[in-house]
């Protein structure tokens, strides 16, 4: 062993490292929020939530322009890359009865990155073309995106939402409201002393509590991990996997977005649609302007621990305490 690899393994042989008898960790092979503390979500507070679905909800995924969604490789393992059978939900609040904000769409196409790896769910990550554009409203809108470069730390308050079940096994109840959990960034260091050393690469992240109670469950992979930054939704995670739901020391591991900023720019843009929107590192010192989808670029630089958002035209100065 290295000296670098002796010292990660002693610094996670505490209380909160916790294996498989065989050494290895158990792995659910999709993400299942945990009998958590769960709110459901307000109609339209989550605009870029979208729901997958053949007959029934399978997968969530987030809306990031007119014509593409964002969501997880392992949601669409059983496709073959056919699109067919798959429609796309938006503005949805509830999985049944009356949604009279909800538009749907056909997928023209399933992107699967090229080297997402179903045995370690590394590059956990896929797009989705819809068969025409959206149009945005109060309940449909594009969410913005965690740039290359942007740093979650610990603890950053984060929220997951979704249709999953509400613990292992357990359906969400009729009439299946879209819903809601909050829940703090876990550094990676840590993240990986609980599943294992190596098994959290740096295209993840985690988060999640220590005694557990709050999480991402099945049915909910491929939705967003969203947090608020310099006043704007920003899209850090994708659900990806966990051990069980909401159990303690296994926190849920996301793909880590702001890894893919070229993929996602490369493979979303075309002569019908822009890319998506990427939020750039927030840094002390820069100010920042607000583009036509809402999202922030760097402008110039002004003083310390602010930043200033240009909104309808009015100035606007927002403290900023955290960077990202």
């Amino acid at each position: 062993h290295s000296a670098a690899g002796g010292w990660c393994l002693a610094w996670c042989l505490s209380p909160a490292a916790v294996f498989g008898q065989t050494g290895e960790v158990h792995r659910a092979t999709q993400r299942h929020k945990g009998q958590p503390t769960m709110h459901v979500a307000s109609a339209g507070s989550w605009p870029w939530q979208v729901s997958l679905q053949t007959t029934y909800h399978f997968c969530g995924g987030s809306l990031i322009n007119s014509q593409w969604v964002l969501t997880a490789a392992h949601c669409l393992a059983s496709f073959n890359g056919n699109p067919s059978r798959l429609t796309v939900y938006l503005g949805l609040q509830t999985i049944q009865g009356s949604n009279p904000n909800s538009v749907s769409r056909t997928v023209a196409r399933i992107i699967v990155h090229a080297s997402y790896n179903s045995e370690t769910s590394d590059n956990d990550i896929a797009l989705l073309q819809l068969s025409s554009a959206v149009t945005f409203t109060s309940y449909i809108k594009p969410v913005c995106l965690a740039a290359a470069g942007s740093t979650f730390y610990s603890n950053v308050s984060s929220w997951v939402t979704g249709w999953g079940n509400t613990a292992s096994g357990v359906s969400l109840p009729s009439p299946g409201n879209l819903m809601e959990v909050q829940i703090p960034v876990v550094g990676n260091r840590q993240c990986n002393c609980n599943y294992g050393v190596g098994s959290i690469t740096d295209n993840m992240m985690c988060a999640g509590l220590a005694a557990g109670g709050k999480d991402s469950c099945q049915g909910d992979s491929g939705g967003p991990m969203v947090s608020k930054q310099g006043g704007v939704w920003v899209q850090e995670g994708i659900v990806s996997y966990g051990f069980g739901c909401a159990q303690p020391n296994y926190p849920g591991v996301y793909t880590r977005v702001s890894q893919y900023q070229t993929w996602i720019n490369s493979t979303s843009h075309n002569k019908h649609s822009n890319p998506g929107q990427f939020i750039k590192p927030i840094r002390n010192n820069v100010s920042y302007i607000r583009n036509p989808a809402g999202c922030i670029e760097s402008l110039t630089s002004v003083s310390d621990y602010t930043a200033i958002l240009i909104l309808s035209k009015h100035l606007v100065t927002v403290e900023r305490k955290t960077p990202f």
